[in-house]
């Protein structure tokens, strides 16, 4: 297909997607076209009340819309396990979408269990969830599972050694690890079900004015950041668009890392993009699936289908 848009996605009904971080943004625009579509959308978020706003949002872009709300703290293994294990008990999901995530923080913070919070949140987050959550994704007979990163994943500086920046941190290194820690997991996971039938794809949603934003450093920040979104980036709404595509396309496969094609890949229809280099090393992939294991002391059973 050489021109993609939202409107060639498949119906969807019958189908439930998970979608953290839906309450805002790039989320936010995901469960809105899934909705109107025919998915049943749950949207997962830190604040009952945004998720409650953006519930609303979504039925009056798509009326008759099916959606539910999962509180969920990913800085906080707690909350995962408790919204984990009440996914896993009583739902079947489809398409898992981990599309929360932090960036920029000025300085060094740490989540309620003491990890660096950027890789913290965006990657070990969600891995201690997907992994908590996995019979509710091994219920469905053609699940996906799509984690958002970034072209920053492509920086030198997102070198996973030093994962929890204690050494020495830099706003935008930390978030450049975690982003390539979401490609290196989401290709890994691909390897580990490669007999089927879950599909794990990773998409770089271009540039976009999104609730990531938020964490600017200083006057200089505040400044360029409006300028930048007028004449740099794109739309919340046209950053889903990688997302969309991973999550319904028919033509995408496993493994696969999706992303704008359009000016300095930041919009337009999504294709394969290129990974980040060396970020399809198996070893690479199994250090940092044991090392999630150890940090967040959750053991991800795949089940049948595990080929190690």
């Amino acid at each position: 297909m050489n021109h993609w848009t939202p409107d060639d996605i498949p119906d969807q009904t019958g189908r439930t997607a998970l979608i953290t971080g839906g309450n805002s943004g790039i989320g936010l625009e995901t469960a809105r076209a899934l909705a109107r579509h025919g998915a049943r959308v749950i949207l997962a978020g830190r604040s009952p009340a945004k998720l409650d706003r953006a519930a609303d949002a979504v039925r009056a872009t798509a009326p008759g819309a099916r959606t539910g709300t999962l509180v969920l703290d990913l800085g906080d293994l707690a909350s995962v396990r408790e919204a984990a294990t009440r996914i896993a008990e009583t739902e079947t999901v489809d398409l898992l979408l981990n599309n929360a995530g932090v960036m920029n923080l000025p300085e060094r913070r740490t989540t309620r269990d003491g990890f660096e919070m950027t890789v913290g949140t965006n990657h070990l987050g969600h891995f201690a969830f997907d992994a908590q959550v996995w019979p509710a994704v091994r219920r469905s007979t053609a699940p996906r599972v799509v984690t958002v990163s970034a072209v920053a994943a492509r920086w030198p500086m997102g070198r996973l050694d030093d994962l929890m920046s204690e050494k020495s941190y830099r706003a935008m290194g930390a978030y450049a690890k975690s982003k390539r820690a979401n490609v290196v997991y989401s290709l890994e996971l691909a390897r580990r079900t490669a007999s089927g039938p879950v599909e794990a794809l990773v998409v770089h949603p271009g540039s976009a004015m999104t609730g990531l934003q938020q964490h600017g450093n200083g006057t200089l920040s505040r400044l360029v950041t409006p300028i930048a979104a007028r004449l740099l980036m794109g739309s919340a709404e046209g950053a889903a668009w990688p997302s969309l595509y991973a999550a319904t396309s028919p033509y995408v496969r496993s493994g696969q890392f999706i992303g704008p094609v359009g000016r300095d890949q930041t919009s337009g229809t999504p294709k394969p993009a290129k990974l980040p280099k060396g970020a399809d090393d198996p070893a690479e992939g199994g250090r940092l699936w044991a090392a999630s294991e150890q940090l967040t002391g959750v053991p991800f059973d795949l089940g049948a289908g595990d080929a190690r």
